[in-house]
């Protein structure tokens, strides 16, 4: 064991600095401040070295973390970036979105024992960041040629993009499709800069890109071409197109002008951030400017709609959830983020109706939400309390409500024209547990679109691994052929 570990009983816990939230609520920059190298060999040294490193176990990719933390520590900042980037395609990607709270961090040894977790998610961030400036990520370099062999992946997102990279460094022919203009899905267009700045995802893409990987955006599969037509072009196919379709809230005045779903909020604000032309922003339809916000939900989402409705300059911005904060799926840092930026939260709350008022374009937009107050009930099958009605009622005055209830899949097989493609009762592609392959041969599927809305890591892990059952596919048919010549 180098002399270098195991201080964490002598070095407290050190997360980098955060900006004043005075200071970063009227801009879209990330809100802490980089690692300097003392400081991230400093925090890199607290990990214990563990024999069982949960942090290792309870991340979705087992990242080798007490390796690239030691190597951090011996200031062997290059080989700890390579170890972390030999098991994750997008790794100061996680170091920033994952929410390490409740995976690798919140189950740390040293965590448990009352010293603080090692900061893991900031370190990675670092030795990445480190690595890009330093020229250590290297282009894509297939390993040998098998460019007689194409794969199409629908979706740019993490899922999408990890396998595009796996299967490049394989040698294969890979093009990308994508509805939207630029790649990244949800990365690019559904998380706030002040989370993720758009550089970040920038350079990944430019590196597959630069790599040989062709992507064709704005395609929609369907309209642009058929499912059978891509099966014909490409000896695989990967489906990874997330889900984006918004769940709906049944209650009166549900439909009335101004009540918005988060991720057309979110897509409005980012494209803004790019410097595109957003007339329903432009027009204050989706821009809080002077406005009073209310958010109906209680993850990540709401918290990223939360907090761009403050940098938007909106009068007040309140978040209503069902729950409390202790049975709350977000992040509980982005939570105490959005209460230093100014967000009330306005816990055990439900909406129930929403009340309107004439515009100036004679139209009906939202004035207010009505709801009643909850109390929890005993554990539903996910573990946490199941919210019931309370009784009391409350108002809330509002000029733009943004329903951060979660998402759902659209209806694939009908938008790809191909009925005979396997869903599940929850409308998400069904798969084979082992190859991942959907009901149509050759059509493989990964990340949302097959377990759900879910986190960024999880895409990347389903890429990584839907990359591999693709590869064996792939190899078989050479040995088929072969055989049959």
């Amino acid at each position: 064991m180098p002399k270098d570990m195991l201080t964490f009983t002598k070095v407290a816990q050190d997360y980098p600095t955060k900006r004043p939230a005075e200071e970063r609520d009227d801009d879209f920059l990330e809100i802490s401040r980089p690692f300097i190298v003392d400081k991230a060999e400093e925090q890199a040294s607290r990990c214990s070295q563990c024999g069982v490193p949960f942090c290792q176990v309870h991340c979705p990719l087992h990242n080798h973390i007490p390796d690239w933390l030691m190597l951090t520590a011996e200031d062997r900042l290059q080989e700890a970036y390579e170890m972390a980037a030999s098991t994750s395609t997008m790794p100061e990607i996680c170091g920033r979105i994952c929410p390490q709270d409740r995976l690798c961090e919140g189950n740390c040894v040293i965590e448990q024992s009352g010293h603080g977790a090692v900061t893991i998610g900031s370190v990675e961030k670092f030795i990445t960041d480190k690595a890009w400036d330093e020229g250590w990520v290297k282009p894509i370099r297939p390993v040998r040629d098998r460019s007689h062999r194409s794969v199409g992946i629908i979706g740019a997102g993490p899922a999408g993009l990890t396998a595009a990279e796996l299967l490049r460094n394989k040698g294969y022919s890979v093009t990308v499709y994508d509805r939207y203009d630029r790649g990244g899905g949800l990365l690019t267009y559904g998380i706030p800069g002040f989370k993720l700045e758009k550089y970040v995802v920038g350079r990944r893409l430019k590196r597959l890109e630069e790599g040989g990987i062709e992507f064709r955006y704005n395609f929609d599969v369907g309209t642009d071409a058929t499912m059978d037509e891509l099966r014909e072009t490409h000896d695989a196919i990967l489906v990874a197109t997330g889900v984006y379709k918004a769940r709906e809230l049944q209650a009166p005045g549900v439909g009335t002008g101004g009540i918005v779903p988060a991720l057309t909020y979110l897509i409005a604000s980012n494209r803004k951030g790019f410097g595109d032309e957003v007339p329903a922003f432009d027009s204050g339809k989706l821009d809080a400017d002077g406005k009073r916000v209310v958010v109906i939900g209680g993850g990540d989402t709401a918290m990223d709609c939360v907090r761009t409705a403050v940098r938007q300059g909106a009068t007040s911005v309140k978040c209503l959830y069902r729950r409390d904060r202790e049975n709350m799926p977000g992040s509980a840092r982005e939570v105490q983020n959005a209460e230093e930026e100014g967000v009330e939260f306005v816990w055990l709350s439900a909406p129930t109706a929403f009340e309107d008022k004439e515009g100036e374009d004679g139209q009906k937009i939202v004035s207010a939400v009505r709801g009643t107050k909850m109390k929890l009930g005993p554990p539903g099958p996910d573990g946490r309390r199941q919210p019931e009605p309370g009784g009391e009622e409350f108002r809330e005055d509002a000029d733009i409500v943004v329903m951060a209830l979660g998402f759902s899949p659209e209806d694939l097989p009908t938008m790809f024209g191909v009925p005979d493609l396997g869903i599940t009762r929850w409308g998400t592609l069904r798969t084979d547990h082992k190859t991942l392959m959907t009901s149509l041969d050759g059509v493989f599927a990964a990340g949302d679109i097959v377990r759900g809305a879910s986190l960024v890591v999880w895409a990347v892990r389903d890429g990584r691994d839907v990359a591999a059952s693709m590869h064996a596919y792939l190899q078989a048919k050479d040995a088929e052929e072969k055989v049959a010549a």
